[in-house]
């Protein structure tokens, strides 16, 4: 027997790690934040940057199973947007993918550069480059460039969510809710 009824909603593993990598964001931005109010050498400022970087690392990890569940239909945003929005959208999403993917990357290359090991839950990352203290500053430099464009990328993404919820009355964000019936 086949299913007649539309989706209109993502599914389960979607709309988990949607939110998981919200959760995953916020850390890493509230350690970022919180490591620069301690004191250099402190043992809060090393255990809030490793933090940093264990979440930074999760993002990079699960933005690839995200990607993988691209490949799978959408449900369709309803009313349709005009087709500048549906542009729109696929931009900021790539630039969302885009700061996922570089960012841990960028740091993995500066961390490496720095010659610094790059732990994860009791592993470490091979240095995919050498020593070279030059480097790392110009990684460090385009890390946090981009890292400070997540700010505004995320709160514009969220913004647009909830534009179209409460203005534009369309199911942009409630097709990424949880806890809702997949009718």
């Amino acid at each position: 027997m086949t299913r007649d009824i539309a989706v209109n909603r993502y599914g389960k593993l979607s709309i988990t790690l949607h939110w998981l990598m919200l959760a995953l964001f916020v850390g890493v931005y509230a350690c970022i934040e919180i490591k620069g109010l301690l004191p250099r050498g402190s043992t809060g400022r090393s255990l809030f940057l490793g933090l940093h970087g264990l979440f930074g690392l999760s993002i990079f990890a699960l933005v690839w199973v995200r990607l993988f569940g691209r490949l799978t239909p959408r449900p369709p945003v309803t009313p349709a947007p005009p087709a500048w929005q549906t542009g729109i959208s696929h931009l900021m999403h790539a630039a969302l993918y885009g700061l996922m993917i570089a960012t841990p990357v960028l740091a993995w290359l500066m961390l490496a550069a720095g010659g610094k090991p790059i732990p994860y839950f009791g592993f470490f990352l091979p240095a995919p480059v050498a020593v070279d203290p030059d480097l790392a500053k110009q990684l460090k430099y385009w890390h946090e460039l981009l890292g400070s464009s997540g700010y505004w990328l995320i709160g514009l993404h969220a913004a647009a969510g909830l534009f179209h919820h409460y203005w534009v009355g369309d199911n942009t964000l409630a097709r990424m809710l949880p806890g809702r019936n997949r009718s």
